[in-house]
């Protein structure tokens, strides 16, 4: 396993941020249909879990929507984390988007 900590700053307010973040997996789902299936998310306060298949491997982490950042962390089967930097600027690119 490798571990994939990402943190984006954003300059909304937490509630606009967290309202923004409970899409990006259903955003990611849509844009890479053909390589993501099976997605959940669970919703507590400002943190979620989440699980997906990409590819055919299980991915699963939290996401931590913070007052100036949102805090992504999940561990990468060892397979998958030879394309850690790929998955990291994908994830980092579409959260972005979502907090401009």
């Amino acid at each position: 396993m490798s571990a994939l900590n990402l943190s984006v700053p954003h300059s909304l307010t937490k509630e606009e941020a967290l309202t923004r973040i409970k899409n990006l997996l259903s955003n990611l789902k849509e844009d890479k249909k053909d390589i993501v299936s099976d997605v959940q998310e669970n919703w507590q306060d400002n943190k979620g879990n989440f699980s997906f298949k990409a590819k055919g491997f299980d991915l699963s982490g939290n996401i931590i929507v913070n007052d100036a950042d949102v805090q992504i962390n999940s561990d990468l089967p060892f397979a998958v984390s030879f394309f850690k930097g790929a998955i990291s600027d994908m994830i980092t690119k579409k959260t972005k988007e979502l907090l401009a």
